[in-house]
């Protein structure tokens, strides 16, 4: 269509129509590309890119339109805006089909590789975190959380808290709290205990979700990338939570096999706060067993 016959037919295309044409378009694009993005976890910071982000990622696009369609400048602005809420509508994983990723024990010299391999696929992942290794590596646990993944607490030295006293148990968990706030602002909502061990006096003293898991790659013992894949891809299903440890490079060379896999199978990675949409249970192994 020439631009004369479109700014010369306002009976014929109004404003209107214009916006409606292209608010479809970018809903529809935002939808389809921005699967994986998971929101409802992630700092205000990462949640919504920058102006200048918004503005370089649709100049093609609306801009181009706007031109073409005579339309003022503060209604490609309205479209912008109405995309990156597009972006940030958390994933209703009653509906889609979930799969929380789960990495113990970092953060550690393979951390930042790992979340490069997670940004790749939009993926996002649930850190539980060893209280003297972000002491060691705060700098880590910031980048990790501003890129919209969870950080909960996995103690401060690794014990087993069935073994502990209660001073030790509060002890454990009160001195990764404050290392984490100092590194992120916010304290864990989660913990994971070491070892999955966990019991009824464990549980009252934490007064947090008890995060165990529904699938076990074993990657500490095998140590091989291929075995780690296979397993995580074999024995997914929707809903499983899945451990992993960040801390060994096997593990990190398995995560393109397994988001490419998952993901050509549909799943969408979220955190484990966003699979129970927010409300995770007291002790979880997975969305559908609790």
């Amino acid at each position: 269509m020439k631009i004369g016959a479109l700014r010369g037919t306002a009976g014929a295309l109004t404003l209107t129509a214009l916006l409606t044409t292209l608010l479809t378009t970018l809903l529809t694009t935002a939808c389809t590309t921005d699967r994986n993005v998971d929101p409802g976890t992630a700092s205000p910071a990462s949640a919504v890119p920058a102006s200048g982000t918004i503005t370089s990622g649709l100049s093609a696009g609306t801009a181009a339109a706007s031109r073409v369609a005579g339309l003022p400048a503060s209604a490609v602005r309205v479209v912008k805006v109405v995309k990156v809420a597009a972006r940030a509508r958390p994933v209703d994983c009653r509906r889609a089909k979930c799969v929380a990723l789960t990495f113990d024990d970092g953060p550690g010299a393979y951390t930042d590789a790992l979340l490069r391999h997670l940004a790749a696929y939009r993926a996002k992942a649930t850190f539980f975190v060893v209280g003297q290794n972000v002491a060691a590596n705060p700098g880590i646990v910031r980048r990790t959380y501003a890129a919209g993944h969870e950080i909960g607490s996995h103690t401060w030295s690794h014990p087993d808290l069935t073994k502990l006293p209660a001073a030790g148990v509060r002890a454990q968990l009160a001195r990764t709290d404050r290392v984490v706030k100092a590194a992120i602002g916010v304290v864990p909502r989660l913990v994971r205990p070491p070892y999955g061990a966990v019991n009824a006096a464990v549980s009252r003293l934490t007064g947090r979700p008890m995060v165990l898991w529904s699938v076990d790659t074993l990657d500490w013992r095998h140590r091989d990338s291929a075995k780690v894949a296979r397993k995580a891809v074999r024995s997914v299903r929707p809903g499983s939570v899945i451990l992993f440890h960040d801390i060994h490079p096997s593990t990190v060379r398995a995560m393109p096999r397994i988001l490419k896999a998952l993901s050509k199978r549909g799943y969408r990675f979220v955190t484990v706060t966003r699979l129970f949409n927010g409300h995770p249970p007291r002790t979880v192994y997975s969305a559908g067993l609790t």
